[in-house]
């Protein structure tokens, strides 16, 4: 099979490869060996085209993974890295409001009442605790969260 893009195209489909190939390699399921290896396989061929194609400001070989990747450190920040940076910035946010809501909810509710409640009951429950997190957490980032260890923890 053949592809014929312009160069320009040929620079948003490394970028889009390798967005995918980031995002992917967030899977920590012991299952996706092959499937993260077949993306980063691809990414490294269209990279590497890339790279023979006017793009090579952007490419440089990884020795020890052996293959073609984007730099980190591109003069001007690409379209792709600012989308991987801003998908882990909303990532962490929105799992931090979760569980911090998930948390609370179980603690007033108890264990048993909370391990019984289905997923839907859970979300429409900690609806209002998200919003609080954040609410806070748009204001204030982390600055005024503390971990408070137990007295039997020092």
């Amino acid at each position: 099979m053949h592809l014929r893009l312009s160069n320009q195209e040929l620079a948003t489909l490394a970028e889009m490869a390798s967005l995918a190939a980031n995002v992917a390699s967030w899977n920590q399921k012991a299952s996706t060996g092959t499937q993260l290896k077949a993306f980063e396989t691809l990414e490294s061929k269209i990279v590497e085209k890339a790279g023979h194609n006017g793009f090579s400001e952007w490419v440089e070989f990884d020795e020890e993974r052996q293959c073609f990747q984007i730099r980190a450190d591109t003069p001007k920040p690409l379209f792709f890295q600012e989308c991987y940076e801003e998908f882990r910035n909303e990532s962490f946010w929105d799992e931090l409001a979760i569980r911090l809501s998930e948390r609370d909810l179980a603690r007033s509710l108890g264990n048993e009442t909370w391990e019984q409640l289905s997923e839907e009951q859970r979300r429409s429950r900690t609806k209002d605790l998200e919003k609080r997190y954040w609410d806070e957490f748009s204001k204030r980032g982390v600055e005024r969260i503390r971990l408070i260890n137990p007295s039997n923890e020092g």
